[in-house]
């Protein structure tokens, strides 16, 4: 590598790049002057016959510029010669595998969809670009309550002042780090404060919940057999909603947060907004979302007040709607996005002909589906059954549609 260097008309790269090289003699520019000013300038050597090195650390091809230059300038005209990655030197002062993690970049980025990759999965590995992003993480978690899991930074890999250790949510929110820094996420190895470590685990470690979580997995108020939507009448509604990867849902009338927190399992990028009204259910929905790990975003609040603030749905549930149908109806049946699916779950007569009917005038086509759900019941050495309420799933979509959709 050193003879390419020496040999180079002109040497490209970070200006602390530049600085491993202060006897190289010929033409040095400094990426920071402007990535676009660079490459026209890599451009223009590479079409006057000159020799061009561009230095990079570690893998150019890992959120490195690698590709880029490939894009601009055409793959034959450029060499790659990769290094150890960042990502690979923090993993490799852990003594931990990564095949598992998942990677990711907030080099110029909001720091927000973190809460989401570490909500879903239990290793998350990012590349940073200044001092104070390890702590604006370590903030976001402690926002979205992901307090139990434990962070490792590593400062200036592969340098003389290289440093790296564990530290506590808390701690890293108070701390500033060296500009150079890849930051690990995992969840604690004792699988503190997941409520999950009871489950099954699959190959990562990560709690594996499949469609159809059992009822008293979820935390809930019980004045009788629990304020939750039935396993069985759940499943069936989340069948109706077309949950697709990417989706936004709105969960109205959350509850426990049962049926948002299985949507947000169901597809890749899926985003659940959550309104509860009632306090003390409130808090059961805070706990259930920090059990499972989904991007299940939640507030307190009787709607349609509050879901202004939500981003439009690609799919509805009502839960519950505290005697504010119409209102209702005309907020979700207005935003919401073309292909979008409302369900709603009406457990008397007059809820579902108020839901229907209003769906009905309001352009969408409906289907109805009862649910009568009765479980076994052990009796002393025999078996009988108990039955639930009945349950009525009412289905809409735009009429405009088509029925042909309805399996799509």
């Amino acid at each position: 590598m050193r003879r390419w260097i020496e040999q180079a008309d002109l040497l490209v790269g970070g200006r602390r790049h530049l600085d491993y090289f202060p006897e190289y003699s010929g033409e040095v520019l400094a990426v920071q002057e402007g990535l676009s000013r660079a490459v026209d300038r890599i451009d223009q050597a590479r079409r006057e016959g000159r020799r061009v090195v561009v230095l990079a650390s570690g893998d150019p091809n890992f959120f490195g510029i690698g590709g880029y230059l490939a894009k601009k300038l055409g793959p034959e005209q450029v060499e790659i010669h990769p290094h150890v990655s960042s990502v690979q030197l923090a993993f490799a002062r852990i003594k931990e595998p990564w095949q598992d993690a998942f990677l990711a970049s907030v080099h110029g980025r909001d720091v927000e969809p973190v809460v989401d990759w570490v909500r879903t999965h239990a290793k998350v590995a990012l590349v940073t670009s200044d001092g104070s992003t390890p702590g604006r993480i370590a903030r976001a978690l402690q926002k979205a309550g992901l307090s139990e899991v434990e962070v490792f930074v590593a400062e200036n890999l592969g340098a003389p002042d290289e440093r790296t250790g564990w530290y506590t949510v808390a701690d890293a929110a108070e701390q500033e780090f060296a500009p150079l820094n890849v930051v690990v996420i995992r969840r604690r190895q004792d699988g503190g404060g997941t409520g999950a470590e009871a489950h099954k685990k699959g190959a990562s470690g990560e709690a594996v919940w499949p469609l159809g979580i059992d009822d008293e997995a979820f935390f809930q108020r019980k004045p009788k057999r629990g304020l939750i939507t039935k396993q069985e009448v759940r499943v069936v509604s989340l069948a109706k909603l077309h949950i697709r990867p990417g989706a936004v849902m709105w969960d109205i009338g959350a509850c426990t947060g049962s049926v948002g927190i299985e949507a947000a399992g169901l597809a890749e990028g899926v985003r659940v907004y959550a309104i509860e009204k009632n306090e003390e259910d409130c808090e059961n929905l805070r706990r259930n979302v920090e059990k499972f790990h989904r991007p299940v975003y939640w507030v307190h609040g009787t709607a349609p007040d509050g879901l202004e603030a939500f981003p439009d749905p690609d799919a509805v549930f009502l839960g519950g709607t505290a005697g504010r149908m119409e209102e209702l109806l005309d907020v979700c049946v207005r935003r919401l996005r073309p292909g979008g699916r409302i369900v709603v779950n009406a457990a008397t007569l007059e809820n579902l002909y108020q839901a229907v009917e209003g769906l009905r005038n309001r352009g969408m086509a409906v289907d109805v589906t009862l649910i009568q759900v009765a479980r076994s019941r052990p009796i002393k050495d025999l078996t009988r059954f108990e039955a639930f309420d009945p349950v009525y799933i009412v289905a809409a979509r735009r009429a405009e549609e088509g029925a042909g959709n309805e399996n799509g």
